[in-house]
């Protein structure tokens, strides 16, 4: 392959990870408040609540992403009735089954976190005449995202490897884009020029990650 060549594989490459990185900002940003609500969900004292979050949760880690993609895509307008109103663009689609299904995962990082906190916090807090809510976000909230920084990483890292997952359901991301300039061109360059953007987007989320480890003081 030309040097010229190579170069317009690359820019098409980029414009591909394009879509990549919005789908990584739009579920990341969406399902780490989400869920730490059914974290607080799952602390309720109200039994539906609690049984809906825990069957959410079960749901959403207990079956595979690309299943989710393909039924949000779909599946959805096919369900009787209510089918026709729920009908999407596919990256809509896809954003709406990455953001579920990673907010499930969120949520259980987030409880592990909060049951790492001792009980004698919650107690201090009582004997200071903390509310519950003042509790949960002067004490609790701080202590817990300290502790579930690096599984929330982890997952993240995670994230931006599974967008590569839209390829199954025809979305023009990076790997898309590189499946067909390969079928295109019979050349196995496009898929080393995709690894070769993903190793850059996980290191970058890695360095932000171990500089945000390092302000809390886990190094």
């Amino acid at each position: 392959m030309s040097l010229s060549k190579l170069w317009d594989t690359t820019l098409l490459m980029l414009q591909g990870s394009g879509m990549t990185i919005i789908l990584f900002f739009i579920a990341i940003t969406v399902s780490i408040p989400l869920g730490f609500l059914f974290t607080l969900m799952l602390k309720s004292r109200v039994k539906p609540v609690k049984w809906l979050a825990e069957g959410y949760i079960y749901i959403f880690r207990g079956t595979p992403l690309l299943l989710q993609l393909v039924f949000f895509c779909f599946g959805l307008p096919m369900l009787p009735i209510i089918g026709e109103y729920l009908v999407m663009d596919r990256f809509a689609a896809a954003c709406l089954a990455f953001i579920l299904n990673y907010a499930a995962y969120f949520a259980e990082i987030f409880r592990g976190g909060m049951l790492a906190i001792d009980k004698g916090q919650y107690e201090a807090a009582q004997v200071l005449g903390l509310s519950r809510w003042q509790t949960l976000t002067r004490i609790i909230m701080p202590q817990m995202f300290r502790v579930a920084l690096p599984a929330v990483s982890n997952e993240s890292i995670t994230l931006i490897k599974d967008t590569a997952l839209l390829h199954a359901v025809s979305v023009s991301e990076l790997l898309h884009v590189a499946y067909t300039v390969v079928n295109r061109d019979f050349t196995t360059v496009p898929l080393i020029i995709a690894g070769v953007i993903y190793l850059l987007m996980t290191l970058l989320l890695t360095l932000l990650f171990k500089a945000l480890e390092r302000k809390f003081k886990f190094e």
